[in-house]
Order: structure tokens, then C-alpha cells, then sequence
């Protein structure tokens, strides 16, 4: 049999890479970058190699598995599983209330159209209230601001990359993520090519990340501290630099007045002892960022998953705001997608507490409660406890703060199912195991990342491979579960399927519950094509396999706005109130106290891409870094055991030096710690190395959306 090579997508990150895949006999032998997708241009990172990989994984499930009393797995037919999983939850909300049945759902989910057109009822299927994801340990306060400020919560100005002179980055690594919560894969050709056109880059984070290593700038700032560094930036703009009317003018703003009120206090040199930035410099990031004619500031991880992470969010959009670069190309945009979830109301704004989590009082957001909440809603008595887990797609034992608490707690359900095809941290404990095909045996079109592109196109893959004898897609499975349940129930199939509206993309409420439920994704794909207000259609997209340009990112915030009618809300006062914490809360950092950080690699994804044997190899990622004044204070050097200690737990480490941080700080990565007892991951459990969220603590939280506080974990680092 000839290869034969085609088009396909590489959606293990928001990049959605292009791909040209060789497929040779049923197996696929090579990939490729595809020159012609006007998105990632022929861009590819080692992960995309790697998905060869995952394809041809020993340890990856093809069939679904059920635990034996001993503790070891056997096969059961599909319909026996979905059988027992309808008849567990719905005895289980029987006997203790809707609540009795959680949902974790993971990142992966986002990256399915099979999620996104069956998973979604499944989910209002089950109908708890107790439902949990990765949001809350990851992007929780991007939503939510944008949700106070824009009034949906996927209304998120993308920073214009392609056409900015000026580009401040504050804890964020983009040259290895390719853009998070803004899709912008081949970043650093991005980068070069804004530099032939004079550009600049500016890069505030407490480690020399790979990006930090080709900016212009870097500016070293302590863990947790971004929020009172962003705030004297914003009081230079308003205050010293001033408002330009002319800039500003175009911008549909209220709460300016606000906004001046609360940054008058917040100069530099008040902000400089908390943060180590020296006064001048933040002076310097401010003006600079000011005078450009071009700028755009944006944020990720490092300023999301800390202890002001909202605050830190609703302050970059601000500093865009208020100096005219908010709606203004080369600064923040707002996206021209094929299939627009916001404009055609196929994503609900999102709701902010609206109920509360039983143990801990945390405010759910879009009908999700914290996370770091989780293992709590588990092991604490009473009514409402949780009884029955479904996870989908997720591994919040590796993923989530706390982790080792919430992996004893697991073991106290009395039922739980993992729709993953990895047995896991996570999974491990389930007492079932449905198993979906992986990207290479599906169709896939991006209905969420598309809306935070760089660049606006459209790309339809099919399926390269066929699936496995027996295999079941994702969507199959939300199918049969969902009709399992409205037997179990004795309800009709579209009774409690209306769908979670405010959680994702809907579908196109002209299709009948059951209809939706029985049709293909591509099927509701090309209903949502053809329906829409664009030319495209699935026929065309299918012409186009390496995708369609639809051009770059253009204004238009005032007739895209849907909400807060129709202005930019500057000043929400859930947000404004929460500078009292920052005044009171954020003090300088005690002498000889080591905060950890985070940090992400190019050749691993979270915590399910470790199984492949080219992305394992060569140098050790797992290491604790550390500055060479805090190794010798510890008394250790490279290679070294310690014992890496918090609040809430202590791992061992192997510990590395390194000039790339800055001192007082330690990093160690997240997505390791295979080595648990019935984990079946043979490359990764070769690895020894600890979960980096054994020693964050779920306590610790961003006071205003709940969110996960993962850098700027107080930590102490001893000998072994």
C-alpha cells in the first residue's frame, strides 16, 4: 500500500498546529509542519512529532476496563458500562440529592468538538450543581474579568502580535506555550518578525524564561507581587503621563474617574520594595509602553494562578484601555471568527456567584466551584457530600492544589468513572474506565480557540486513521451515557439535556434533544456553517484542508460588545474592592523566605504527555531550580536531594543551579509524580520525580474568583 500523506491538527495546546501527516498501512510514520495553514504557517513544536507516539501507545486503553475486587482491571462491553455508570448515578442522586453525583472535566475537553457537541448535555444530563474543572487552577480570572468588563466571559481582547511595536509580557512564556488564552502558534518567528519592523519586547517575570532570553527587556519581580507592579504602571499612565483623549477617544469607557482614584496611591515607589523592581524601571515599562504608537500588554499563567490573580488580569486590560490601545490594531482586539460563540449566542456571558460550595463557602463562576474545593466536597460528612465522581479527560490528583489530599480523598468514593484512555493519578481510582480515540481517529474543528486566535481562520480536519475495532469517540460515549440515563430515569432522551449554555458553545437550538444526541459532530458542524452569517461551508472547508485565511484581526468593540450596554465596564466594584487586600495583604517578603513557582516545557504537556519516549529523552526537566546564593545557603548543590516542604505537604527533590531566577525564588515543574502505586505509564514512571502540587496549597486562593494559587507558594528547602 502507497502512504499517503493529508492534512490534520496537532490539539494537545491552544496553538492548534497544522499538520501533514504520512499515514502508511493504518499507522501513522510521519508529521510534519503544514506550510499553508495561515494560521501556524508550517510551525510545529516537538509535542506534534510526538502524537505518533500517543497513537501507537501500549498503555494507551482501547477498550473500557472495570475494576476487580483485587484491585486489577478486566474488560466490560460498552453497554454494560454505560448500563452501570447511568444506574450509579442516579442511585447515587436518589439516595443523596443531586449533589451526591461531581464532575471533574480537563483541558483536553476544550479541545474536542466532540465535547463540545455531546459532552456538554451529558453533562446537563447528570444536572449537579457540583461541577469542577481545570478552569479554576488555570485561566478562572481572564473569564471572569472579562465577564465584569465585557460582559461575556469569552469576550477577550487577543493581543494583535502581527502588527504591535511594542509588547509587554508579564508572567508569561508564550516562545514554549505558543499563546495561552491567545492562540498564537510559531510565537517566535511572531517575535522576530516584530522586531524587523522596529519593534520592542518587554518581559516582567521571576525566572529568565525562554521568552525573558529573546526580549529586549526583562525585568525580574517577585512571585505574587505583579498586582502592585501593574498598578503603579497604571498609576504612571494616569497620573504622570496622562490621558490622551485623542488616543482614548474611539473606546466606549465608563469608570475612568474610578480607575484614577484607585492607582493615585500606587506609585512606584511604593510599589518597588514590594515587588524588587526598582522604581526607575517600572517608570521606564510604563512610558515606554505609553509612547509607542503600537502596544499591547498580556499575561498568563504567572499572573492568573496567584494570590491577586483577578486583579492582576483586570490591570492588563486596563493599562490597554486607558493608553488607546484596547480596540486599536497592533494593541488588543476583539476576533472575527468563522462560527463566533459570543455574537451568535452559542456561549452564555457567564454567571458569578450564583451558589456557593458546601464546605469552604467559594463562589462558583459559569456553574463551576473551585477546585482547590474539590477534596473537601469529598471527605466532609453531611448533606450534599459527594459520593459519585465522573472525571473527563482530567487528572486533578496531578493538576490541582492539594493533590495528595485529594487523592486520599478519592479513596473514599463509593463510585467513580474516568472517561480518559490513561490509567493515571487520577484515574486509578476509578472503579471504571471508558476509554475515547485519540485526535488522529476523529474530525476536528476548533470551536474555542478559533475566538482567541492571533489571526483569524478556519480549519476543518477529518479523521486520518480509522479507529480501532471496538473504540468508541468521546462523543459516542456522551451519547450512550446520556440515553442511559434517560432510561435509568424513565425520562424521554432530551429530558435534562438542554445544555449547560453558560459553560461553552451550545448547538443550534432548532435541533431536537434526541437529534443532537444521534448526529456526528461533523453533522452539527455543518448545521452551524451553514447557518451562520459567513460564506463558509463544511463542503468548502473540506476543499481547504490546510484551513481558510480570513485575515487579520480588525476593531470593531462597539458593535461586538453584548453586554454592560455596551461599554467597557473600567472599574467593576467586585474587582475595586479587592485593593484593600492588596494594601493590606501584600507586604514585603520576610528575610530568607523562598517562594515556588512554576514553570512549563516545550517537550510536555501538563501532565499526560510524559508516556513518550522522543519528548523523554535528553536533559531532566524535573529539577528543583534554584538561584546559586539560596543552593549554598541551603547548604546543597546540583544534584543534590532535598526535601521541599509548604503548608500543605513536602516532596523530595533533586535540585539544580541556576542563574536564571531570580534569588529568594525556586521552580519546579508541574505534570510529574507517575511513580504512584497503580499508575500505568511505563516511560513516565521511569521518571522519579514529584508532583509539584503535592506542595501547593488548595487553602490558597485568589479571594475574588476562587481561583488557584500555584506561584508564590511559601516554601522551605532542607537537606535530605
Amino acid at each position: 500500500m502507497t502512504p499517503i500523506t493529508t492534512r490534520s491538527v496537532c490539539n494537545l495546546c491552544e496553538a492548534i498546529c497544522g499538520l501533514q501527516v504520512t499515514v502508511d498501512a493504518g499507522k501513522v510514520t510521519d508529521i510534519r509542519g503544514d506550510k499553508d495553514d495561515p494560521l501556524s504557517r508550517g510551525h510545529i513544536c516537538p509535542k506534534a512529532t510526538a502524537l505518533t507516539d500517543l497513537h501507537l501507545d501500549p498503555d494507551r486503553l482501547r477498550t473500557p476496563l472495570r475494576k476487580t475486587a483485587d484491585g486489577g482491571w478486566e474488560d466490560i462491553s460498552w453497554k454494560a458500562a454505560a448500563a452501570l455508570v447511568a444506574d450509579k448515578i442516579v442511585s447515587t442522586q436518589e439516595r443523596y440529592g443531586r449533589g451526591g453525583v461531581a464532575v471533574y472535566t480537563g483541558n483536553p475537553n476544550v479541545h474536542s468538538l466532540g465535547f463540545v457537541t455531546h459532552g456538554l448535555p451529558f453533562l446537563g444530563a447528570v444536572g449537579t450543581r457540583n461541577m469542577f474543572s481545570a478552569t479554576s487552577a488555570d485561566q478562572l480570572p481572564i473569564q471572569l474579568t472579562a465577564h465584569l468588563m465585557y460582559g461575556h466571559q469569552l469576550q477577550i481582547p487577543i493581543p494583535d502580535l502581527d502588527h504591535t511595536e511594542h509588547l509587554l509580557i508579564i508572567g508569561a512564556n508564550p516562545v514554549v506555550s505558543n499563546g495561552s488564552m491567545m492562540t498564537a502558534p510559531d510565537f517566535r518567528n511572531r517575535m522576530r518578525e516584530l522586531r524587523r519592523r522596529g519593534g520592542t519586547v518587554v518581559v516582567v517575570d521571576p525566572r529568565r524564561t525562554e521568552t525573558a532570553a529573546i526580549a529586549d527587556e526583562h525585568h525580574y519581580v517577585r512571585p505574587g507581587t505583579d498586582a502592585a507592579l501593574l498598578l503603579a504602571v497604571l498609576h504612571v499612565l494616569v497620573h504622570e503621563v496622562g490621558l490622551d483623549d485623542k488616543r482614548i477617544g474611539h473606546l466606549p469607557l465608563a469608570g475612568l474617574d474610578e480607575v484614577t482614584t484607585a492607582c493615585h496611591s500606587t506609585t512606584p515607589e511604593w510599589a518597588a520594595p514590594i515587588t524588587g523592581v526598582d522604581a526607575d524601571d517600572i517608570r521606564t515599562i510604563a512610558t515606554d509602553f505609553a509612547a509607542a504608537d503600537r502596544a499591547v500588554a498580556y499575561g498568563r499563567m504567572g499572573v492568573s494562578t496567584q494570590q491577586f490573580g483577578t486583579l492582576c488580569q483586570w490591570a492588563i486590560q486596563t493599562i490597554n484601555a486607558v493608553t488607546g490601545n484596547l480596540d486599536r490594531v497592533g494593541g488588543a482586539l476583539l476576533t472575527d471568527p468563522e462560527i463566533d460563540l459570543v455574537a451568535r449566542k452559542l456561549s452564555g456571558r457567564g454567571h458569578f456567584d450564583k451558589w456557593r460550595s458546601r464546605v469552604r463557602d467559594l463562589p462558583e463562576f459559569g456553574g463551576e466551584l473551585p477546585v482547590s474545593t474539590l477534596a473537601d466536597e469529598i471527605s466532609t460528612p453531611g448533606k450534599g457530600q459527594i459520593k459519585t465522581l465522573i472525571t473527563v479527560a482530567g487528572n486533578p490528583v496531578s493538576s490541582s492544589p492539594g493533590g495528595g489530599g485529594l487523592d486520599k480523598a478519592l479513596a473514599d468514593l463509593d463510585f467513580m468513572v474516568s472517561i480518559d484512555f490513561y490509567v493515571n493519578e487520577t484515574t486509578r481510582h476509578a472503579d471504571l474506565i471508558l476509554p475515547p480515540t485519540m485526535i488522529f481517529e476523529r474530525d476536528h474543528y476548533d470551536l474555542i480557540f478559533h475566538q482567541l486566535a492571533v489571526h483569524n481562520s478556519a480549519r476543518f480536519s477529518p479523521a486520518v486513521v480509522e479507529k480501532s475495532a471496538g473504540a468508541k469517540h468521546d462523543w459516542e460515549i456522551f451519547r450512550d451515557l446520556t440515553l442511559a440515563i434517560a432510561r435509568r430515569r424513565g425520562t424521554s432522551h432530551g429530558s435534562g439535556i438542554s445544555g449547560l449554555r453558560s459553560r461553552a458553545a451550545a448547538l443550534p437550538g432548532q435541533v431536537k434533544s434526541t437529534a443532537r444526541l444521534r448526529a456526528t459532530p461533523r453533522t452539527l458542524l455543518g448545521l452551524l456553517l451553514r447557518t451562520g452569517p459567513g460564506d463558509l461551508t463544511l463542503r468548502a472547508l473540506l476543499r481547504s484542508p490546510s484551513g481558510v485565511d480570513l485575515g487579520p484581526l480588525r476593531p470593531g468593540l462597539r458593535r461586538k460588545l453584548v453586554a454592560n450596554s455596551g461599554v467597557v465596564q473600567l472599574a467593576p466594584p467586585l474587582i475595586l474592592a479587592d485593593l484593600n487586600r492588596l494594601h493590606t495583604d501584600l507586604v514585603s517578603i520576610a528575610e530568607g523566605q523562598l517562594l515556588l513557582i512554576g514553570r512549563r516545557h516545550l517537550r510536555s504537556n501538563n501532565s499526560w504527555m510524559n508516556n513518550s519516549p522522543r519528548l523523554s529523552k535528553g536533559q531532566a526537566r524535573h529539577h528543583l531550580l534554584m538561584h546559586p546564593k539560596d543552593l549554598a545557603g541551603c547548604g546543597l548543590s546540583t544534584g543534590d536531594r532535598a526535601v521541599l516542604h509548604s503548608r500543605a505537604g513536602s516532596v523530595t527533590v533533586t535540585v539544580a543551579e541556576t542563574d536564571d531566577i531570580m534569588p529568594g525564588v525556586v521552580s519546579l515543574p508541574h505534570g510529574f509524580g507517575q511513580r504512584r502505586s497503580g499508575v500505568r505509564l511505563a516511560v513516565a514512571g521511569q521518571v522519579d520525580a514529584p508532583s509539584a502540587n503535592d506542595v501547593t496549597d488548595p487553602m490558597h486562593l485568589d479571594t475574588v474568583s476562587g481561583n488557584a494559587v500555584l506561584n508564590g507558594v511559601p516554601v522551605t528547602v532542607t537537606a535530605v
